[in-house]
């Protein structure tokens, strides 16, 4: 009785260690691990909740795994935590690339692999902080394996999937002792794609944490032989976190019998009593110097050969942290070897330049005689064959479309136009015309008295046949400008005529209506005026007797009615004058009287013409009218 007494003691210790352990693994220390893994009961029967977070503050440029999703996952979203220029990516458990693979970043967008549709994600606004974001309805057909493509320090990374509650125990084992074994399955983030077995955990490691079933050992009384005792001993170790500065590394425990050392399973051990995550110094020697190679720059050149750039800087590990990240510092390129240091200047060439194409040959010269111009037809080309625009061509060496050609001086010679067809006159004597110009070439007009020759007659008399009873209008001189400068009319007198065989005589132009008459009237101008003064009409005089005063505008103008400044001031016209200096006498009628005292604002705003204002304001209408009966309510007319 005293020794099962003291197996019970003992199982109630190893439970109250397990129950410590598994409160540990649900809260374990801030800032301890990369990962923050918590299991949460999901609000659906017999699944459970998984969740974690990536968090590094400084990783090689590649690919690191970031977790594993086993078969069966199901409402799996996988979240950059804030944006950057990382990815995620995505592959199966026998390494087919799903997304992001092979150094190739697909496109946003839903893809079908194990069994689920995946949502990729990649918000592109300028003002947006949310990073890329994987998510899945499930259930998965196989593993899933979550990579991150490091570009960017700081990466960090959320995610969250549920699984079957018997998938948390794949090896279900009713008669194990009590206690809680974590099952961990790792990846060394150096080796994307390895998965680390047994002897080669680290320190970033996905758990997962599985409860096993109580059970009370057998009485051993019911046996007679005595019961074996089982013992955990040091076995060995894990591959260590870092291969130089200062790693970490998992010492491993096995069950062994404790007389004979021989190895039997390790469900035969009490689990309470295991050493859990011991852990010891590892390659504590320097990090050798390495060259950092950032990416390298766009090509100089849009096509044709060009040149990229990238920085390469020798950088130091000086310490391997237990999370896995690494401090690193820039030292000098010779601890990195400057004959191995690489390339910072590479030659690119994104395509093959397009070529210039002469399409034709030179066109004609423009002109017969003198200088003129020639063309021809030049094109860009792909190296398709397919016309593009001047600028994909290098402009600078593009052949000439224009050339200059000179056939020859053109000889100065009189040109004529063909004689007019119609006579002058409908019947009798009459002239034809033509024009006569002298030319060195095509574009220049000489003047006539450079040419060679005798000037070419430019009219011809014709004779349509007498005329018989023939009524015609006739025309006489026209008379001179009615202005010396500037526009101005000039007229002719116009009459209608009886024309039997030469005998002319003059009737009524009645007798000419149904011809066309003749204008009598027309505008000339003999030279521009330049700049001059011009006035408007008189305004009404301020008062109707006794003295008052009128007004109008004065302007410099030029030919084009602008504005000017250049006028002479001598003569300048007055803007204002006096007016009605004769005095005042009584009204003869006394019913015509003003009602109003400034009725003078109404005969000089012409509003006399209106009944109302003539009986209101009637003495100043009537006196304004008897003074300018032509004038007073006319509108101002500007004249010269």
């Amino acid at each position: 009785m005293a020794e099962l007494w003291q197996q019970l003691s003992s199982l109630r210790q190893g439970r109250a260690l397990a129950l410590l352990h598994f409160v540990c693994l649900l809260y374990p220390p801030s800032g301890a691990l990369p990962w923050d893994n918590k299991a949460s009961p999901s609000p659906l029967e017999g699944f459970e909740v998984v969740k974690g977070n990536f968090s590094r503050t400084f990783l090689h440029v590649g690919y690191h795994k970031i977790t594993e999703i086993p078969s069966g996952a199901r409402n799996i979203n996988i979240q950059e935590t804030l944006k950057s220029r990382n990815y995620l990516a995505l592959k199966t458990q026998n390494g087919v690339s799903i997304i992001n693979g092979n150094w190739v970043i697909d496109r946003p967008g839903i893809y079908t692999a194990v069994g689920t549709q995946l949502m990729y994600r990649r918000p592109n606004e300028i003002r947006s902080r949310i990073g890329e974001s994987i998510t899945a309805p499930g259930p998965l057909t196989e593993d899933l394996h979550v990579y991150l493509i490091y570009q960017q320090p700081g990466p960090g990374v959320y995610f969250e999937y549920s699984v079957p509650l018997h998938n948390t125990d794949p090896t279900p084992e009713p008669d194990a002792p009590s206690g809680i074994i974590p099952l961990v399955d790792t990846v060394d983030p150096s080796h994307p794609g390895d998965k680390v077995h047994q002897g080669d955990i680290t320190n970033n490691d996905i758990t997962k944490e599985t409860p096993y079933h109580n059970q009370v050992p057998p009485d051993p009384s019911m046996n007679a032989n005595p019961r074996p005792t089982y013992t955990w001993t040091k076995s060995g170790h894990k591959e260590c976190s870092a291969s130089c500065g200062n790693g970490r590394r998992q010492v491993l425990w096995e069950c062994v019998e404790k007389d004979s050392q021989a190895t039997v399973p390790t469900d035969l051990c009490d689990p309470a009593l295991e050493p859990i995550m011991q852990e010891e110094d590892c390659n504590i020697q320097p990090c050798a110097a390495y060259w950092d190679v950032g990416e390298w720059s766009e090509c100089s050149k849009r096509c044709g050969p060009g040149s990229q750039h990238r920085q390469v800087i020798c950088r130091q590990v000086i310490h391997v942290h237990t999370n896995g990240t690494e401090s690193s510092i820039t030292v000098a390129p010779e601890l990195c070897g400057s004959s191995d240091k690489p390339v910072t200047k590479s030659t690119c060439q994104l395509k093959i330049c397009s070529q210039w194409e002469i399409r034709s040959e030179w066109s004609p010269c423009s002109v017969p005689c003198g200088v003129g111009q020639r063309s021809r037809e030049v094109v860009c080309l792909s190296n398709q064959g397919d016309v593009e625009e001047d600028e994909e061509c290098n402009v600078n060496l593009k052949p000439d479309t224009l050339q200059n050609c000179d056939v020859g001086a053109c000889a100065r010679s009189w040109f004529t136009s063909l004689w007019s067809h119609r006579c002058s006159a409908e019947c009798g004597g009459g002239n034809r015309t033509r024009t006569a110009i002298c030319l060195m070439d095509h574009v220049t007009d000489l003047p006539l008295a450079s040419c060679e020759g005798e000037r070419p007659p430019e009219v011809t008399s014709c004779d349509s046949g007498p005329c018989q009873n023939q009524l015609e209008w006739y025309t006489g001189p026209w008379g001179q400008c009615s202005a010396e400068c500037g526009n101005g009319t000039q007229t002719r007198s116009v009459v209608c005529v009886f024309n039997n065989n030469g005998r002319v005589e003059i009737v009524d132009q009645a007798k000419c209506s149904s011809l066309p008459q003749p204008i009598t009237a027309q505008t000339c101008r003999l030279k521009p005026c330049g700049v001059q003064w011009y006035v408007t009409e008189w305004s009404a005089c301020s008062r109707s007797c006794n003295g008052g005063y009128r007004v109008r505008e004065v302007h410099c103008l030029a030919d084009n009615v602008a504005p000017s400044d250049r006028c002479d001031p001598n003569p300048t016209p007055e803007s204002r004058e006096e007016c009605n200096k004769q005095p005042c006498v009584a009204e003869i009628n006394p019913s015509c009287s003003d009602q109003y005292h400034n009725c003078m604002v109404v005969v000089q705003a012409r509003l006399c013409v209106y009944t109302y204002y003539r009986s209101v304001c009637c003495a100043s209408c009537s006196r304004a009218q008897n003074t300018y009966p032509n004038n007073s309510f006319q509108k101002n007319n500007i004249r010269r």
